[in-house]
């Protein structure tokens, strides 16, 4: 199963490399494109599950390093989900 990182901008200017053992992510996000902190978070949370899934089907256990990924994004996400101008870019794709 491919694996991909995706880079990404948090509303504060830090970056972060962001793991998925699927390359769903592509499905539901656009390298150069920002996203309202709750519009990311939400669109996160389906894409990684969904890749979560395909492992479970695929090897019988879900990947504990996506549902692992999913908690930091929302511990980061946290402070901006209130904030109408906080956006979070992707950067990138790396697989």
């Amino acid at each position: 199963m491919p694996e991909m990182i995706f880079r990404v901008r948090w509303p504060d200017g830090t970056e972060s490399d962001c793991y998925s053992p699927s390359l769903v992510v592509q499905e539901y996000f656009t390298p150069g494109q920002d996203y309202p902190a709750p519009e990311f978070l939400e669109k996160a949370e389906t894409a990684l599950t969904e890749a979560s899934d395909r492992v479970q089907a695929r090897y019988g256990f879900a990947c504990s390093r996506a549902l692992g990924q999913l908690q930091t994004i929302k511990r980061v996400c946290a402070p901006f989900l209130h904030r109408p101008d906080a956006l979070v870019r992707v950067l990138s794709f790396k697989s």
